[in-house]
């Protein structure tokens, strides 16, 4: 055997052990989306069956954002140093004992407890699976990382069809949850046989100081500030405390670092938070949003997810050219415009108009995740696992801080509002039977239905509660077009800067 020959099969054996890495890591996405579409199809059975408002399915559904985040910022400060197995290790861990959990819950708790641990788990992923694919692809970085982001959508195809079936069938709620476990021991088994390549800020020789700066104070600010806020929200803390733990947090770290942080990656990560509540935030709610309307038609409200998220996954899967013609940031700014009138046209639609208002929704918001991913790690490129990883964190812990919880919180509120003025025009008591005592949730009091109350009450009574009720879930939809139109405008200031500069052009480091 010549010497060309062993080159070759060395090469060849190298590709098909790269390539089993990246589908490792793309089933790994997909186990992530399992737990988030079965989370998402039975919430309204642990509602009836623990007596849940929409604010605490909210906060369940906030629960399985917002620890990813200090998951992900956790392992992006030590992940160069403990090695990228080690935390997938971890994370496949996380996914079983939360699905243990979740399976024996008696309540509010251990599911927020299983949701908890799931999105821990989560975010040991995505600290690994971003870089990772970054570094194997480092002149293709924002195709690959859209590819590698299709594994969401798939996962929630995949896993919408199987919820929609096994719901059909009326297979008890812990057997759906169980199946969470089929893709995480596949992607299990293959990342145990594989080797994880070295980060190119660490080959290029950066130093950890000089990543860290590339994120900075204000990056560190943006971090501290929203675990410091969620954590206060569970442990009931008070404002001024909030406040206390993330300046100190944020100073213990700029006084090592002693930088700001670059000005562009501090305005990209605040765009995160409204960009994770126009995609994830909504899907938390999609399902339990267009439930009324869907069913009208005869279809349940889960196929408007799986419509979506097919879209979606076929589109991740073709960024590369439409990338290249129009540029990732050029593509921010579309997929902006396209999601604001999808979310307006959603929220009015009725009969099959939804499914057309769905696919424009689907379009705006297929590339908005992958693509900051990708404009963050080709511009700064010395900002390593940490860069990408914080970026990841942000818009995760924006959308369980915020986004989640704000849709829950609007509709709730709405439906307060709504009910009260449906008893003065029909001279009912509907308000002050149904409804619970005020409750306080992060966003102020509110008043949600008692389900015990309604689960008793006259039919017609329940159709009036209802037809109130679909009222408020639109207006939910309405509301979070707000934050793609805020994110239309930021695009397109940066496109300007681009322009101004000569182009969008990726960064390249050299080795020290």
């Amino acid at each position: 055997m010549n010497s060309t020959q062993v080159t070759n099969d060395h090469s060849s054996a190298d590709e098909k052990s790269k390539k089993l890495l990246f589908w490792g890591c793309f089933i790994a996405l997909t186990a992530t989306a399992f737990g988030f579409v079965f989370r998402a199809f039975i919430m309204d059975q642990w509602g009836k069956a623990f007596d849940l408002s929409k604010t605490q399915q909210g906060e369940i559904f906030g629960v399985g954002f917002w620890p990813f985040g200090i998951s992900i910022v956790f392992f992006s400060l030590i992940i160069d140093k403990i090695g990228y197995k080690k935390s997938m290790i971890f994370a496949f861990v996380c996914h079983l004992v939360s699905v243990a959990i979740t399976i024996f819950a008696t309540g509010y708790w251990m599911l927020y407890l299983g949701t908890f641990l799931f999105a821990l788990g989560n975010g040991a992923v995505e600290a690994v699976v971003n870089p990772v694919v970054a570094t194997m692809f480092p002149k293709e970085k924002t195709k690959w990382l859209n590819i590698l982001h299709a594994g969401w959508p798939a996962g929630m195809v995949v896993g919408g069809l199987l919820g929609i079936f096994m719901i059909n069938q009326q297979f008890p709620w812990q057997l759906i949850i169980g199946f969470v476990l089929l893709p995480a021991i596949i992607y299990g088994w293959i990342i145990a046989k594989r080797s994880f390549p070295v980060n190119e800020r660490v080959e290029a020789g950066v130093s950890y100081l000089e990543m860290l700066k590339e994120v900075g104070i204000l990056g560190a600010l943006i971090i501290a500030a929203l675990c410091s806020f969620q954590l206060g929200s569970l442990f009931q803390w008070s404002f001024t405390v909030s406040i206390i733990i993330t300046l100190a947090l944020t100073g213990v770290f700029g006084y090592f670092v002693r930088s700001l942080g670059r000005p562009l990656f501090i305005l990209l990560l605040a765009i995160m938070i409204p960009l994770a509540t126009t995609e994830l935030g909504t899907d938390s709610w999609i399902t339990d949003l267009m439930t009324p309307a869907m069913k009208q038609m005869g279809f349940q409200g889960g196929w408007v997810l799986i419509y979506t998220s097919v879209i979606m996954s076929l589109l991740r899967f073709y960024a590369g050219p439409i990338v290249h013609k129009l540029s990732p940031i050029g593509l921010l700014v579309a997929g902006s415009l396209v999601a604001v009138t999808g979310l307006v046209f959603l929220s009015y639609s009725t009969g099959y108009l939804i499914i057309i208002a769905a696919t424009i929704y689907a379009l705006g918001k297929t590339f908005f995740w992958p693509t900051m991913l990708g404009v963050v790690s080709e511009q700064f490129p010395k900002g390593g696992a940490l860069a990408i990883n914080f970026t990841g964190a942000v818009g995760m812990m924006g959308v369980g801080v915020i986004g989640a919880v704000i849709l829950g919180f609007v509709q709730d509120k709405q439906l307060d509002q709504n009910l009260a003025t449906y008893d003065q025009k029909n001279n009912t008591t509907l308000h002050a039977t149904y409804l619970t005592e005020s409750k306080t949730g992060l966003f102020g009091s509110y008043q949600a239905v008692d389900s015990k109350k309604l689960a008793t009450a006259p039919v017609e009574v329940v159709d009036q509660i209802s037809a109130v009720q679909n009222d408020a879930k639109k207006s939910a939809l309405r509301t979070v077009a707000i934050f793609p139109s805020f994110m239309f405008l930021c695009y397109l200031l940066i496109l300007f800067y681009f322009k101004s500069k000569g182009g969008y052009r990726p960064v390249v480091i050299a080795k020290e």
